[in-house]
């Protein structure tokens, strides 16, 4: 099998505030799952990550606490780190955008950009609190939308409908600063004049050709994204001020620009760049093969509210610096509602990751399968604590865990723990065989597709498939008559088994590994599954339950803490 070369980021979330599993179903969960399949596959992949620590929502909270701007992004920047990796979210390298190298290579990007005349220098007015003798970053800016008329939308973004906005665009606007309606002022910025690139904007995302070359099939990208970027296009692009009058960020690298750093949507995207260039330093690596090669696959995964920067804007800045390949795929998520509910960090309505893991101790897969089996894909969907509990108790349970602890106790019970051979196959047996055999490939197909739902959904069919062959065979009956007839059954039921302890390794990686501590399973591969993978006489270690049953009293806990919330 030919391998390749991928480069795979999660949207670099602000550290200003700890991860929920919003953020965790939109981008996070479902580039795990598809990176632990690529390596799973034997493919080189860069997955890089880490903390956005500049903008004005670093700014806002630092106020809001009274603390300097650093004092928060070392916080949260250390307890998502660890929620992250708590949570078996196996970034390459988890990187901060607050670091030198990042300033470095955020600076030099802007200074190769400036000297091809990519940017505009104007004046322009902006908003301007006059009460804290202070220019207003988007995030200081909130106001009514004027896509959906929602109160409380910031000058960047419409957080009910996920619109990009400007401050302009906002409907009595004031500020969070000081409450009071902010006056205009002239200050100048560098403009990226996105309208001069909307040609080969349109070329590349709705027909997938960049530079007269096929680049990527435009059908493999999901409806949402396609959709959003040509409603943008289809508007008419217009000019985005590069820099900002702040304190806190990447500071403009050129003469004239005091007191101006960048804006954050061009220095986090430049942050995966820098975050690849640290890992490639420390792992023997040349970090350019993961960025500029055009044979490497560039995929961003983020929500639906950063597709503009993901497809539009970032785009732009890669093909104007020039040298630098752009993605084959942007498959963004919709949002994960709670509870009926839109999450929202600012009333607390959510549940925050480092809690669960705290709360349920043991049980990442849990929640891991519950936020893929209920994945936002192609629409807005919504996580119940109720749901959670059937998911784990119904399926985990009583359908993956139940037919691996019946196949470990019974090969402990009949042969000690050593794995029977497989004697004469009858025809059941060889249509069991050929359907494990075609379990690799549909799982896979769907997984490349980035059809995560549909692939858990695959996995579980699987364990389905393990029980009804059990409960059609019913090998306990038969041992006493048949001992030939149950070893061949218990030999096919334990291929199913280790087939599922590779297949289900990206989706439940503890469980997984769990799995195959029980079948003494080592140096296994994706390409292994669905085959003969435990030989006659294999010895396997005692049964213990691979899932837990969650009762009703830890759900109304949460239920209860949601309440108070």
């Amino acid at each position: 099998m030919s391998t390749k070369r991928y480069t795979v980021t999660s949207a670099l979330p602000y550290a200003n505030g700890p991860l929920h599993i919003g953020h965790i179903a939109g981008a996070y969960l479902p580039a795990d799952i598809y990176v632990r399949y690529l390596k799973g596959k034997g493919h080189d992949v860069a997955f890089v990550c880490g903390s956005d620590e500049h903008g004005a929502a670093i700014t806002l909270r630092a106020k809001n606490d009274g603390v300097l701007p650093q004092e928060i992004v070392d916080k949260y920047h250390n307890i998502n780190k660890k929620s992250f990796s708590d949570f078996g979210i196996d970034f390459s390298i988890y990187h901060r955008t607050s670091d030198e190298l990042h300033h470095d290579t955020a600076q030099d990007f802007f200074k190769t950009l400036e000297k091809k005349n990519v940017f505009t220098k104007k004046s322009a007015e902006q908003f301007y609190d006059e009460e804290n003798n202070q220019f207003l970053a988007d995030r200081y800016i909130t106001g009514e939308c004027p896509k959906c008329n929602a109160d409380g939308a910031y000058g960047d973004q419409c957080e009910k409908c996920g619109s990009a906005l400007s401050p302009e665009e906002l409907i009595n606007p004031t500020s969070t600063l000081s409450g009071k309606i902010p006056v205009k002022k002239e200050t100048s910025h560098w403009y990226l004049p996105m309208e001069k690139h909307e040609g080969w904007l349109k070329n590349w995302i709705e027909d997938g050709y960049l530079d007269g070359e096929s680049h990527h099939d435009p059908k493999t990208w999901r409806s949402q994204v396609i959709g959003q970027c040509k409603s943008w296009i289809d508007g008419g692009l217009r000019s985005r001020a590069m820099t900002r009058d702040l304190d806190w960020g990447v500071k403009v690298p050129i003469k004239d620009a005091d007191g101006k750093v960048l804006y954050v949507w061009l220095d986090a995207p430049i942050g995966y760049i820098s975050a690849t260039k640290k890992w490639a330093s420390e792992n023997n690596k040349n970090w350019e093969d993961y960025w500029k090669n055009k044979d490497t696959e560039l995929v961003h995964f983020i929500g639906k509210d950063n597709i503009v920067f993901h497809c539009i804007i970032f785009p732009i800045i890669l093909k104007s610096h020039e040298g630098y390949i752009l993605p084959r795929n942007v498959p963004a998520n919709e949002f994960l509602n709670l509870e009926g509910k839109k999450l929202s960090t600012s009333r607390n309505w959510a549940i925050w990751l480092h809690e669960y893991l705290e709360d349920f101790k043991g049980q990442e897969d849990s929640l891991r399968y519950a936020l893929c089996a209920t994945a936002p894909e192609s629409k807005d969907t919504d996580f119940t604590w109720a749901d959670f509990q059937a998911r784990n108790n119904n399926e985990l349970v009583a359908i993956f865990g139940n037919f691996i602890n019946r196949v470990v106790v019974l090969t402990n019970k009949y042969w000690e723990g050593v794995v029977p051979k497989c004697n004469t196959l009858e025809t059941y047996d060889k249509e069991v065989l050929e359907k494990l055999k075609a379990f690799p490939d549909k799982i896979s197909a769907s997984i490349e597709k980035y059809r995560f739902r549909e692939a858990l959904g695959e996995l579980m069919n699987l364990a389905r498939l393990g029980n009804k062959y059990l409960a059609d065979t019913e090998p306990w009956k038969l041992k006493k008559t048949d001992e030939q007839r149950t070893e061949t059954i218990m030999n096919i039921s334990m291929q199913i088994s280790a087939s599922l302890a590779v297949l289900s390794e990206p989706f439940m990686p503890f469980s997984s590994e769990k799995l195959k501590g029980l079948l003494n399973l080592n140096n296994v591969t994706w390409n292994d599954a669905g085959g003969i993978i435990i030989n006659d006489n294999h010895k396997i270690n005692p049964a213990t339950h691979l899932f837990n049953k969650i009762e009703d009293e830890q759900i109304e806990k949460q239920l209860e803490k949601l309440k108070q919330q």
